[in-house]
């Protein structure tokens, strides 16, 4: 087991009724929506407590959204409500930002508890147990009004009294059940700050109600998260593959799972995730829809190693985890960012082809590289945003190969040379090829 720590177990931001006051920012300009019937009742109990100085509040993300969150948090069957809200009648020294829990007698609500809560924001709010204990958790992240800063509190709720158990800065946080052992484990994901490394945390309760840490430190000064997702590793485990932010417009990934003595690292040093460091916004992607991702990572095109930086074209390869823990090619393509598409090379490619840009037309053209210079043509793609661009090419023979909006992606295929290089591609082997990113 990983050092443990113990603890002690002890929506848009709208006026909804008249007689709320607005708050200022984007929120306040969005439609109010139209409350159900139980949602009057709330409210005005909610009013009936606070007064009606008060702009209700909601997550930012996650499954709850609404201003109204209803379910049972104290495990007796009945449901409760949870209300966030600001106040806005109250001395600069108090926080604004307050929980309150409403509870139904006899089919009437009433307020029966109101606790300050931290930050300006609601970030996201999850309901769950953890571990092996039975309480239910009501796990709120919140933030600074810049929502560069953010904390989550762990709370319980029993007998109208509302109790903070548990409160930490964070980057990310979820709830997951890592290990497949039916339990679930609160996850935290913490940026570098201050000399102190990027670290991953799960938490688990066990029947005392006692916080059960398990650590694992990142491997590298991570300060931001860029995208956080679950995917198998191999057929036994399920990975948080972590696309972190380096800094100078660079991602890196590291994967964590958890078994039965922690949180264990796929990658065992920061020189192995180095080698998966790219461009940001090249994030893990499953790019054969087998439900693991592949880390796309960039390579110098043939051709291009002499020339300057900012000439130089690149392919990305796409990685798998082995059943060694070591990553190993399973794809090689040509990854545009900014259009979304991949175009996954035919596997007699390998070596063979490189890539250019034709500036003038805005298209990249694949050709046949004989380990000294680019030959014959063997496709081009382009995406194109104006009706005239794409009926033009269609009317020259280029492929449709996706609409998205204004946006157009088109293949084309020249031509073909008598050739013995076993190079050429016919128009199911283009289409096989791409992928598109959302």
């Amino acid at each position: 087991m990983n050092f443990i720590k113990i603890f002690s177990a002890v929506s848009v931001t709208v006026a909804l009724l008249t007689g709320c006051v607005f708050s200022s920012g984007i929120d306040s300009l969005m439609t109010p929506p139209k409350l159900s019937l139980e949602q009057q009742q709330i409210y005005t109990a909610l009013t009936d407590a606070t007064g009606t100085s008060i702009s209700l509040k909601y997550p930012k993300s996650g499954k709850y959204l609404s201003a109204f969150i209803i379910e049972d948090i104290d495990g007796d069957g009945g449901n409760e409500a949870v209300v966030f809200y600001e106040k806005t009648s109250i001395a600069v020294e108090e926080n604004t930002l307050r929980i309150n829990i409403l509870d139904s007698t006899d089919g009437k609500w009433r307020s029966v508890c109101d606790t300050p809560a931290k930050g300006a924001e609601i970030e996201k709010v999850m309901i769950s147990k953890l571990g092996s204990n039975n309480r239910i958790n009501l796990i709120i992240g919140s933030s600074l009004i810049n929502r560069s800063e953010k904390n989550v509190s762990i709370y319980t709720y029993t007998d109208g009294i509302i109790e903070e158990t548990f409160s930490e800065a964070y980057s990310f946080i979820d709830v997951k059940d890592l290990d497949g052992n039916g339990e679930n484990e609160f996850l935290l994901l913490s940026g570098s700050a201050s000399g102190i490394t990027a670290s991953a945390d799960a938490y688990l309760l066990n029947e005392e109600g006692i916080y059960y840490q398990y650590n694992c430190k990142l491997s590298g000064n991570f300060t931001e998260f860029d995208s956080v997702n679950y995917s198998r590793i191999d057929n036994s485990r399920t990975g948080l593959y972590i696309d972190a932010v380096l800094g100078n417009g660079l991602i890196q990934t590291d994967i964590i799972y958890m078994d039965g003595s922690g949180l264990k690292k796929v990658f065992q040093t920061p020189e192995e995730s180095a080698f998966t460091a790219r461009p940001s916004g090249c994030t893990s992607f499953d790019i054969d829809g087998d439900g693991i991702l592949e880390i796309p990572v960039q390579e110098i095109a043939s051709g291009y190693e002499e020339t300057s930086e900012s000439e130089q074209l690149k392919i990305t390869n796409w990685y798998f985890i082995n059943e060694n823990d070591m990553t190993e090619k399973k794809y090689t393509s040509y990854y545009s960012i900014n259009d979304s598409y991949i175009f996954v090379f035919p596997d007699r490619w390998a070596n063979h082809v490189t890539v250019k840009s034709d500036y003038i037309n805005d298209e990249i053209v694949f050709c046949s590289y004989d380990g000294e210079k680019a030959g014959r043509e063997l496709l081009r793609i382009c995406c194109a945003d104006d009706t005239p661009s794409v009926e033009d090419r269609i009317s020259n023979g280029y492929m449709i190969m996706r609409t998205k909006g204004d946006s157009t992606c088109l293949a084309y295929i020249p031509v073909q040379e008598a050739s013995d290089d076993g190079l050429s591609v016919s128009q199911a082997e283009v289409a096989v090829g791409f992928r598109f990113r959302e």
